[in-house]
């Protein structure tokens, strides 16, 4: 169902696009007929009918939307007219090329000179208004003040023309200085607010060379839109003509806009017409319609990889998590596990001898015993009775605690050192020695 709707509004909006382009095609190849004496002439491509309620602000100068141009169509707005000296000569070089344009007039330029009001609707051209005194003051100056200069504008121009049906409900704010007020006002009365795509800043004290660059440059740069110029400039007058013909060389196409009326219908559009640039014409993807989210509603979910799906080594671990820990865990892998091989344990250390934590009664060096001594057992050696007296003798003669353990070594070394009379003392000056050579061997070391 939504699927067709989506098909039925895309196939709408080329229908409309299609006439659109069609209509422009057709217009075109009338133009050149309806410009007699001018075979070359540039013409005016087609009529563009707008309703000023339904897109109330154009021009991307200051607003979102502009009017519903094709790439390569321009439409020409004049300002401040009419100016007789100059004026009259903008209307002869567009009759000379058969273009149309749109005109916003100055009530107080129709009150003096209402002919030139007249003129451009006798030659087929739209004609707006453009205030009465054309103040630069519509963004600060109050909304009453502001009404009253559109009303009078107006006014002056309908006075002109004679004919009510030939103003078109067009304004252009004076130098385009905008105001809420005043647009919320406009729109009320159903007048169309008209800024522009781009201008030549042919108000501006430059020569009308640069008048045509501007106008080339800007037009070039945005592809289409409407042109702001003005029809009481004499650089306006020197530049248009070529302008116009090099419109016509780079292969531009001249739109005139009216207002819809009960008889005559707004010209079908769609919303993205009225963007100067929009995303279907830079974006392909644009131009499908978009799938509704609930499509996806009912897909299947797959499930996220763990652990064991990707590398054989931890299925294992997973498989003692699942038993011991009680989680539940993703089977193991679906294909052929290779089996680990079987380390052999690692072979025991020697267990240490104990005299190597055995702690020292003084602050010299233990010697460590040899490995013949290790490996036999400790037997008890008695001292002589001898050697027992000189060291109870060295002992009352105030002998200290190191000495007294020095004659115990000697004596356990060599128990029958005091039958020899002097074994005891040659025996300590040889320990006494030996540990002099290992500890300045340990210094060496360090």
């Amino acid at each position: 169902m939504i699927a067709s709707v989506l098909m039925g509004v895309r196939r709408w909006s080329w229908t409309v696009l299609s006439l659109g382009l069609l209509t422009c095609i057709a217009a075109q190849a009338a133009s050149a007929a309806d410009c007699p004496g001018h075979p070359d002439a540039l013409g005016t491509s087609r009529t563009l009918v707008v309703d000023p309620r339904e897109h109330p602000r154009i021009g991307t100068m200051q607003y979102p939307e502009t009017l519903p141009l094709a790439d390569h169509e321009v439409v020409l707005t004049f300002d401040d007219g009419p100016l007789p000296k100059y004026s009259n000569q903008i209307l002869a070089i567009l009759a000379a090329q058969c273009v149309k344009a749109t005109f916003f007039t100055i009530g107080r330029q129709a009150n003096a000179n209402p002919e030139g009001v007249r003129k451009l609707v006798a030659a087929g051209h739209t004609v707006g208004t453009h205030s009465q005194n054309h103040p630069l003051t519509f963004q600060k100056i109050p909304i009453e003040k502001a009404r009253q200069e559109i009303d009078d504008g107006i006014a002056s121009t309908l006075a002109a023309l004679g004919d009510p049906s030939k103003l078109a409900p067009f304004f252009r704010i004076p130098g385009l200085l905008r105001a809420n007020g005043v647009e919320e006002y406009l729109a009320s009365q159903g007048i169309q607010v008209w800024s522009a795509d781009f201008p030549a800043d042919d108000w501006r004290h430059v020569p009308p060379a640069r008048v045509y660059d501007l106008a080339i440059k800007r037009l070039e740069a945005k592809g289409k839109g409407i042109l702001l110029l003005h029809d009481i400039q004499p650089r306006t007058v020197a530049a248009l003509p070529r302008i116009l013909q090099e419109l016509k060389v780079r292969g531009y196409r001249i739109v005139q806009v009216v207002a819809a009326t009960p008889e005559r219908m707004a010209t079908p559009t769609v919303p993205q017409q009225w963007l100067l640039h929009p995303p279907s014409e830079t974006i392909a993807i644009s131009r499908w319609p978009k799938i509704p989210n609930f499509v996806f509603a009912d897909a299947a979910t797959l499930a996220a990889p763990v652990l064991s799906d990707l590398d054989w080594r931890d299925a294992e671990l997973l498989d003692h998590a699942r038993h011991t820990r009680g989680v539940p865990l993703p089977r193991q892998a679906p294909w052929p596990q290779p089996e680990l091989a079987q380390t052999s344990a690692a072979p025991a250390l020697p267990i240490p001898a104990a005299s190597v934590f055995k702690i020292p009664e003084t602050t010299r060096v233990t010697l460590l015993e040899t490995n013949s001594q290790v490996n036999r057992p400790e037997q008890a050696v008695p001292i002589e009775p001898e050697t027992q007296a000189h060291i109870v003798s060295a002992k009352s003669r105030g002998a200290s605690a190191h000495q007294l353990t020095r004659l115990r070594h000697a004596a356990h070394q060599n128990p029958h050192a005091g039958r020899a009379g002097r074994g005891v003392s040659k025996h300590a000056e040889q320990v006494k020695k030996h540990g002099r050579s290992v500890r300045l061997a340990s210094l060496r070391k360090r």
